[in-house]
């Protein structure tokens, strides 16, 4: 165990500059805890397993040497289709590769194609079929979120190296699995009323105790070694510090039900955590990442989107009316000029008088102004976060920004404090519960159906 640290990294700057916010079980208290235990003379660690005392290997062997072709349950897994979804995996996540974890990764996407293709064959066993037409549609969507038309779309992907048929492969997974949950899990999740009220009972009673949202990657420790998933999680939280969305590292690896949804727990409060976790958490600032750490079953890599007080009101969650001014300037612009009209901007926000002088100064100086009357403080940038509660109504922020995306202030226009927490209702609890038991019975369905699957790599 002395190999596993705890990594703090704030990622908030490098987030922000790609313009999203990057994912959850885990804890550092058991890794230091089980590295203070000893094993008596007389026990051997063998997980309840029948182990002999000293054993001896015969052979040389290495489980996790695999080339990147596999024969599923008579399905196969060809190399091309392993180097299509690297390829689509790095291009959307913006990664580049080294050498040296190009076939580290080619492992991880082997698993997920293992995952994928068992989740649509125990879906069609079921007489669960995903048409042609539903995959075509869902795919248009997505080239649609990348304003691309559907055979623009076709074309970058080959561009790229990848293919249409690798999205619509995972396309196809992702329906079929969701269909065969809710055709064969859901219908057997019940929530009582006594259970739902037993949460509202404890809501009640954590008030003013935190509670965190938190985003997961998670990696069991299988047949892998403890070694083995501590370098993927430091090669993870290399990417996360060159700005990979974390988000997108976690659909890629993480290997908890979580990762479809992009790593995200949603909000937790201690009690529903490990201890090893809650130790873990409670060091964090919100925009960290702490890991790898250890987790039942394997490691984990936790990112903090935010934290709060459980049924209390947080300033961060005043609703305000806001005037943007916006300079931006035309290709070629100098250094020295860009920083000119940016003091120019701050010279002339300061000495506002109120939100209606906005407009007669964002002409004067050439700005563009844009309202915006819901904003949270609470889903502003971290660093804009203490100047808003700071500000007055008619106060403008300092200017901030870049040269190529425009130099900003923000005018307060006004304020909505919020009120006093409360509890959530009991519909909602109970929707809650019976998705976080549907998770953990679809995690067992497919630990199942990597146990009985027979593959055979080439």
């Amino acid at each position: 165990m002395n190999e596993v640290r705890n990594q703090v990294i704030n990622v908030n700057s490098k987030a922000k500059r790609f313009a999203r916010i990057l994912s959850a079980m885990g804890g550092l208290a058991a890794a230091s805890a089980l590295s203070a235990q000893t094993v008596p003379d007389d026990q051997t660690p063998d997980a309840g397993l029948d182990l002999p005392k000293n054993l001896q290997i015969f052979g040389k062997v290495d489980p996790n040497v695999r080339r990147p072709t596999a024969i599923v349950n008579n399905s196969v897994i060809t190399g091309t289709d392993v180097d299509h979804r690297l390829a689509m995996v790095a291009s959307l996540n913006q990664m580049q590769i080294a050498p040296d974890e190009r076939q580290q990764l080619k492992l991880q996407i082997l698993r997920t194609l293992i995952d994928e293709t068992l989740e649509i064959q125990q879906a069609k066993a079921k007489d669960i079929v995903v048409s042609q037409g539903e995959i075509d549609q869902s795919y248009d969507r997505i080239a649609h979120r990348f304003n691309k038309t559907p055979e623009e779309f076709d074309a970058y992907l080959r561009e790229i190296g990848s293919a249409p048929a690798s999205l619509k492969r995972q396309i196809e997974g992702e329906i079929a699995w969701s269909r065969l949950l809710q055709s064969q899990v859901e219908p057997f999740v019940n929530v009582g009323d006594a259970e739902v009220n037993a949460i509202l009972d404890r809501l009640k009673a954590s008030k003013g105790t935190e509670e965190y949202h938190l985003k997961e990657i998670y990696l069991p420790s299988d047949d892998r070694s403890e070694q083995q998933i501590v370098a993927t999680m430091k090669e993870i939280t290399e990417k996360l510090k060159q700005g990979v969305p974390f988000e997108n590292l976690a659909r890629t690896y993480s290997e908890a039900t979580t990762s479809v949804r992009g790593g995200d727990l949603d909000w937790v409060r201690s009690e529903m955590l490990p201890a090893s976790m809650v130790n873990a958490v409670q060091s964090m600032q919100v925009g960290q990442i702490a890991g790898p750490v250890e987790v039942p079953g394997g490691f984990s890599l936790l990112y903090l989107v935010d934290k709060r007080q459980v049924l209390t009101a947080d300033p961060r969650d005043a609703v305000l009316s806001l005037r943007q001014m916006t300079l931006t300037f035309p290709a070629g612009t100098s250094e020295a000029a860009g920083k000119a009209k940016a003091q120019e901007l701050a010279t002339a926000s300061s000495k506002l008088q109120g939100c209606g002088a906005v407009p007669a100064v964002a002409q004067k100086i050439g700005a563009e102004v844009v309202d915006n009357d819901a904003v949270r403080i609470r889903d502003l940038p971290p660093q804009l976060q203490d100047i808003m509660m700071k500000l007055k109504v008619g106060e403008a922020t300092p200017p901030f920004g870049s040269m190529d995306q425009g130099v900003r202030v923000l005018v307060l226009c006004g304020r909505d404090d919020p009120k006093g927490g409360t509890l959530p209702s009991p519909d909602k609890v109970q929707a809650q519960l019976e998705q976080e038991r549907v998770n953990l019975r679809a995690q067992r369905m497919l630990r199942d159906l990597r146990r009985d699957a027979i593959i055979e790599y080439r």
